[in-house]
């Protein structure tokens, strides 16, 4: 059964700082992310799913990029990010908690809408606000520059994604009266040496950790309406079946006897 519980903020994990170049007015999220991708790949065993190779550098990749945003934003948002791509044909969903740190997500490669162009969307809710999307066009297979047409689109600031090295990347995000020349002229090499060649003030370093959160009860709440509206599509001729949860694809089997007792009247 997966894990349950709320991710404790004094558990370890990802540590991502977050810094402020300052003559150059910028933000720096910058980590290596091969524990996370550990933990992303425990999931994908336990939960017995394979995704083509093609696939999963993808969703390393937007990864990445949506937890350095996230290490970006006030602690008080919820973020979700779907990305479609058409080549190849596959969404990519990301969420995450910036209170607790909680990250997760998964690949989708069967039923994907085709369409003229690869589209981006963003949900955020922040603190007890409604939710607000914001959609965009993209084009590649590189979720990266995916995330940087977001920002100057939506975000309306620039943004930059760089990967370091094998696991580790790095977010530049353009601030007012930021040194726009500087900022465009920024190399992988001089983001890797930032330190060494500009003032950097560190702000403060957020933690995240691979968490959704599902369970059986919540597996039940989904398919609730489905079992009072027609008991018998939902099951058939079977006394179970399996569902895999909306945000990180963990299994769950069903029992036609839980979904009755679950949907009786109190």
């Amino acid at each position: 059964m997966p894990e349950t519980t709320p991710p404790n903020l004094a558990d370890a994990g990802l540590d991502v700082p977050v810094r402020f170049v300052r003559n150059r007015h910028a933000l720096v999220t910058r980590a290596d992310f091969g524990d996370l991708f550990v933990d992303y790949y425990l999931h994908l065993s336990a939960q017995r799913i394979k995704p083509a190779p093609e696939h999963d550098a993808i969703f390393k990749r937007a990864l990445a990029a949506f937890v350095l945003h996230c290490a970006s934003r006030p602690r008080n948002e919820l973020t979700a990010w779907t990305i479609n791509f058409q080549q190849p044909l596959m969404n990519v969903f990301l969420t995450g908690d910036n209170e607790t740190g909680a990250v997760t997500g998964r690949i989708f490669d069967e039923n994907v809408k085709e369409g003229p162009e690869n589209l981006f969307y963003a949900d955020v809710v922040r603190g007890r606000g409604e939710k607000r999307r914001s959609a965009v066009t993209f084009t590649g297979a590189d979720p990266l520059a995916a995330a940087e047409k977001f920002y100057t689109q939506s975000e309306q600031r620039g943004a930059r994604f760089f990967q370091l090295g094998e696991e580790e990347f790095a977010l530049v995000i353009e601030h007012p009266d930021c040194d726009l020349a500087w900022f465009a002229g920024l190399t992988v090499d001089a983001v890797r040496d930032l330190e060494k060649t500009e003032t950097v003030v560190p702000m403060e370093t957020r933690v995240c950790r691979w968490h959704c959160g599902c369970n059986q009860a919540r597996m039940l709440e989904v398919l609730a309406p489905a079992m009072r509206q027609s008991p018998e599509e939902l099951f058939g001729g079977d006394e179970k079946i399996e569902i895999r949860c909306p945000r990180c694809g963990a299994r769950y089997a069903i029992t036609r006897e839980a979904m009755e007792a679950f949907v009786a009247p109190a």
